[in-house]
């Protein structure tokens, strides 16, 4: 965590200091009242609510310190002001100062689909070698990626961080307070579209990583996706490597073989380096996540070698993803977090290849898809009959046009089941999945369908 005292701190945001001792130490970095603890530094941010009124709240729960645009009433005289014209531009411009003051390399990473997944396994492989700083969460917005860079304390040599968007410019606006040494783009898909006219827009907005990255810098890019090959083709700012299945990029996967539960083994391909590996995938879209992480290790000099412990054991992470293992030999694939029409055809594809005694798709509506959402989903409804589901469950209204479709193209009608919200699915499915049931839950985070999964571990835990 950054160490700095309250006048540093002024200094560096070049705010005043309004009160409260200069040489008072901050310990820790908040915006939410709700996280205070003694030695912290609250940010009064206008967001959704109005962090000001919240300053008494982060004072009574332990907080050393605010920073603050506009008056707040009167504190004891030891509980540090801090005043500037901007609240959230003095948490960024502290971010980036702490990190010009550390010889940091920094990996940014996004992409329309597995982010966070490539963060966590980057992270994993770089600590076989290197100490790391990661965005924790989804930390990856114009709040949450500074508060993981006042996580950072001077030892760590590399911060992977993941930098997500939803409209044009907030990129490069990430890449301002962090300019990447190695930029990662993951993939190009039909996200947010609703903000975006097609997918060419979408590439532009994710191409502000190389935009912003560093002079010389390394950009890392999926080279299945025609749209990054273009892209990586037409940038001069850097290096370019590419990483991929089944082609001669550097990095990349040959002889895909699907185990069922015991997930995918590949040959893995780094240079003129390769091995052999099973990796505890069942989903497929996993591989080229994993191959991104890879590639950023290269650039380091990771070999594989050193990077097999961690090959190993790779993190399983939560709702994107996740086996669980419930009473009864009922398993869920808990990959509740988020869902988009390229995400959806992967996992139902993937785990349509696995034995079970009936494979049930819970899928709710995927979101912010503009215009076009229902096509969309009755695309992804036309393909369930083909991957071998048993049964489908939909939880949202735009997710009943999933169903038409794949009744449409055969699927039994009798096997289809249409909920309007997430615990009413919950509730139909404890009583309906039985012994050796394969569940997918998917669906965009609006919809929480996460709740049926914690409902379910809750009822039904092995």
């Amino acid at each position: 965590m950054a160490v700095l005292s309250l006048g540093q701190v002024a200094q560096l945001v070049g705010g005043r200091l309004l009160q409260g001792r200069p040489e008072a130490l901050i310990l820790s970095y908040i915006f939410d009242s709700r996280q205070a603890t003694p030695g912290a530094l609250f940010f009064a941010l206008r967001d959704r609510r109005d962090g000001h009124q919240f300053v008494r709240d982060a004072r009574e729960k332990g907080a050393a310190a605010a920073c603050i645009s506009q008056d707040v009433g009167s504190f004891p005289p030891d509980f540090g002001l801090i005043k500037v014209d901007d609240t959230l531009k003095a948490l960024q411009t502290l971010a980036a100062r702490w990190l010009n003051l550390h010889p940091v390399k920094v990996v940014g990473i996004t992409g329309s689909v597995g982010k966070t997944s490539t963060k966590e396994f980057t992270a994993r492989l770089l600590q076989e070698k290197f100490q790391v700083l990661k965005s924790p969460g989804n930390f990856n917005n114009q709040i949450g990626l500074p508060i993981s860079i006042l996580s950072m304390n001077g030892s760590q040599e590399i911060a992977i961080l993941e930098m997500g968007m939803s409209q044009p410019g907030e990129i490069r606006q990430l890449t301002e307070i962090a300019p990447p040494d190695v930029a990662v783009i993951t993939r190009i898909a039909p996200v947010h579209l609703e903000f975006f006219r097609d997918l060419e827009e979408i590439a532009l907005a994710k191409k502000e990583i190389l935009d912003g990255a560093r002079p010389g810098a390394l950009a890392v890019l999926n080279g299945n996706d025609p749209l990054l090959r273009k892209i990586g083709s037409a940038w001069r700012g850097g290096r370019v490597m590419y990483y991929g299945l089944g082609q001669d990029f550097p990095v990349r996967a040959e002889n895909i073989e699907h185990l069922g539960l015991q997930g995918i083994r590949l040959e893995l391909v780094m240079g003129e380096e390769r091995a052999s590996l099973r990796v505890p995938f069942l989903n497929q879209a996993l591989v080229s996540n994993l191959l991104a992480a890879c590639a950023v290790a290269h650039s380091f000099r990771l070999k594989i070698q050193e990077l097999l412990p961690a090959l190993h054991d790779l993190p399983a992470i939560e709702h994107r993803g996740q086996l669980l293992e419930l009473k009864n030999g009922i398993r869920v694939y808990d990959d509740s977090y988020n869902s988009n029409p390229v995400a959806l055809k992967a996992v139902l594809e993937s785990l349509g290849r696995i034995p079970a005694r009936r494979k049930i798709a819970v899928l709710g509506d995927m979101l912010e898809l503009g215009p076009e959402e229902i096509n969309f989903h009755r695309q992804a409804g036309a393909r369930i009959p083909e991957n071998s589901w048993d049964v489908l469950v939909t939880v949202g209204p735009r997710a009943r046009h999933l169903a038409e479709a794949a009744v449409e193209n055969g699927f039994n009608p009798r096997s289809v089941h249409s909920f309007d919200e997430a615990l009413e699915a919950a509730g139909w499915l404890l009583d309906f999945i039985q012994a050796g049931d394969l569940v997918l839950i998917k669906g965009s985070h609006g919809l929480a369908l996460d709740r049926i999964v914690t409902f379910l571990k809750k009822e039904k835990e092995a």
